[in-house]
């Protein structure tokens, strides 16, 4: 026999309600819920990995957007608690919309690949909220151990620096002219290394990466660094730096990132040296 739809719409509220009540007693038992008539959605309810593969480490993101919101509480796919955010005062009459974090990213030396994916494991992770009308806001991410492959960068066909720290013996940034372009073959698999970010997810497998991002910085004489950043399709892998940024110094760190379709993602970071361009001899003449 078919349910009226009102039932089917009751046990889903009650379903909500009844995981936010596992994750905050405390809130529910203190009657903050008395104003709650509907159950709503998080526009934004993302939770993801960052690997920086030149440094070794891996750390956990959050986005969360939509609200406004005067609590939040993250939990991983086996139900336990990861984290509460509480408005007070008057922030929490003002209210908040968005949240964002990056979790603190020791490297592998202090935590292996193998026990971060341990601590965080793969499944449907649950964001619960209260808006600032008291009704309930729900969000899922689906968490995935996967990393993409690090891109392999090139900067105007030269292989990539492997050290970029001019203190340190074995400093080789690559030295090139203007104008500079940034290169890189396309990521399809997930992270080759069993030690390092593929320690999630062995043998690799194919990825869709549904976006890369490049970073550029640059240290002026003030000490001011200036940053370019743009992200770009899948289909794009090469990125040409604007002159008017090169144009700010000499020495430039860069980082590609790829970004794969759970938002998973990793960064290979590198640097580059300019000296001289084509219109010196130009200038000379003149």
């Amino acid at each position: 026999m078919r349910q009226p739809k009102n039932i089917g719409i009751l046990f889903v509220f009650m379903t909500a309600v009844a995981a936010l009540l596992i994750a905050a007693p405390n809130l529910w038992a203190s009657g903050s819920h008395h104003h709650q008539s509907r159950v709503e959605k998080f526009e934004v309810a993302d939770i993801f990995f960052e690997l920086n593969n030149t440094d070794g480490d891996l750390g956990i993101h959050s986005k969360v957007d939509g609200g406004p919101w005067t609590t939040i509480w993250l939990q991983d796919s086996t139900g336990r608690q990861l984290m509460e955010v509480t408005a007070k005062g008057r922030l929490r009459r003002q209210a908040v919309t968005e949240l964002f974090f990056e979790s603190a990213e020791p490297t592998f030396e202090d935590l292996p690949p193998e026990d971060f994916f341990n601590r965080f494991p793969e499944g449907t992770y649950k964001i619960y909220g209260i808006s600032e009308d008291g009704n309930l806001l729900v969000g899922r991410s689906r968490v995935t151990h996967v990393m993409p492959a690090p891109p392999q960068p090139e900067v105007n066909d030269l292989p990539m620096a492997s050290q970029c720290d001019d203190e340190m013996p074995g400093y080789d940034a690559t030295v090139v002219s203007t104008p500079v372009t940034i290169a890189w073959p396309a990521v399809t698999m997930s992270h080759p290394d069993p030690n390092g970010g593929g320690a999630g997810v062995q043998p690799p497998v194919e990825v869709e990466i549904v976006n890369y991002e490049v970073v550029v910085e640059v240290e002026t004489e003030d000490g001011f660094e200036a940053i370019f950043s743009t992200i770009v399709p899948p289909g794009v892998t090469e990125v040409a730096i604007p002159e008017v940024f090169t144009d700010l110094g000499d020495t430039f760190k860069y980082e590609v990132l790829a970004r794969e379709e759970s938002f998973n993602q990793t960064a290979t970071e590198s640097c580059f040296e300019i000296v001289g361009d084509g219109d010196d001899d130009d200038d000379d003449d003149e």
